[in-house]
């Protein structure tokens, strides 16, 4: 992709979080493009911020970005939209911010990048493939993120909007989210057994899920928007995991929790997604070998 003189900068709404401080230091290393983060800290930290003059982080929310970035429209090249409400138990108990962020304020993106004819990278969710389609009505979650990508293609279809949609698929790794609601399967399990507490799964226990390391995950993100083809793609492992299968990995102590809401019973790769091939990308992390390693070293420091 080649970068044009008057637009020299990436927006990242989450660049505060998880994926996205990854993102930041991958586009770091492989562009010379200056990157803005775009984040309300609800999930994300200042301590993930990069010391860099060439990233700006904005404590802001996504549904006032027009008036936010007004004086930097022209120089906007990309944006990577990750800051979004991004768990499925948690939009039953947070229901109305979960809407706020992913219809709202990804509303407000999709016009942003319509308007001012910028690339838009979305990350979208495995959480509504499964079940043959019908598990995207399984959570307001789930819903959310399937009308969004509905409503992309619809625009693709009006306007000629140009998007890449990118599948992600139970992403963890470093500056995974270890505590409180938002955090992720991996990071309980490593802050629990850090802790000497049992590892608390979610019954029956036999729920399958496909798990990305970072690295790959951002990667993946990289590809996609440097081949600028407008295309949907999947990043995942090729083996899946029952979610008990993961806990005895860390050989500790597990403890049952009853069922919730909205939980998926597989995670589906797809083919196919609104009439568009998904092409698919896989990790070269293996989530063993990763929960070996942390095991051991954390043995040793002991």
């Amino acid at each position: 992709m080649q970068m044009l003189n008057s637009k020299k900068k990436i927006l990242v709404t989450g660049g505060a979080g998880f994926v996205g401080t990854n993102l930041i230091k991958y586009f770091l290393k492989k562009t010379k493009f200056h990157i803005i983060s775009l984040d309300n800290y609800s999930s994300g930290s200042k301590k993930n911020h990069i010391k860099s003059n060439r990233v700006k982080y904005l404590n802001r929310d996504t549904k006032y970005i027009s008036k936010i970035l007004k004086n930097d429209i022209k120089s906007i090249h990309s944006l990577f939209h990750f800051g979004e409400f991004s768990r499925i138990y948690q939009s039953f108990l947070k229901m109305n911010e979960c809407i706020d962020s992913n219809s709202i304020g990804t509303n407000a993106i999709f016009n942003f990048c319509l308007r001012n004819k910028i690339k838009l990278i979305y990350s979208a969710t495995s959480a509504s493939l499964g079940n043959k389609g019908n598990d995207k009505n399984l959570s307001p979650y789930a819903f959310t993120k399937s009308k969004n990508l509905e409503l992309l293609e619809n625009l693709k279809k009006w306007f000629n909007f140009k998007f890449e949609i990118i599948y992600f698929y139970n992403v963890y790794g470093p500056k995974q989210i270890s505590k409180g609601q938002m955090a992720t399967v991996i990071g309980i399990f490593e802050e629990n057994f850090l802790k000497g507490k049992p590892l608390p799964v979610v019954r029956p226990g036999n729920q399958s899920r496909r798990f990305t390391h970072i690295f790959d995950t951002v990667k993946a993100c990289y590809i996609a928007w440097k081949r600028n083809k407008c295309l949907h793609y999947s990043i995942s492992n090729r083996q899946s995991f029952s979610i008990i299968e993961v806990a005895k990995m860390f050989r500790a102590k597990i403890k049952f929790l009853s069922s919730r809401p909205g939980e998926r019973y597989a995670s589906a790769l797809t083919k196919m997604n609104l009439s568009n091939k998904v092409h698919r990308l896989y990790g070269e992390v293996k989530l063993k070998d990763y929960i070996k390693n942390f095991v051991k070293i954390r043995k040793k420091l002991k």
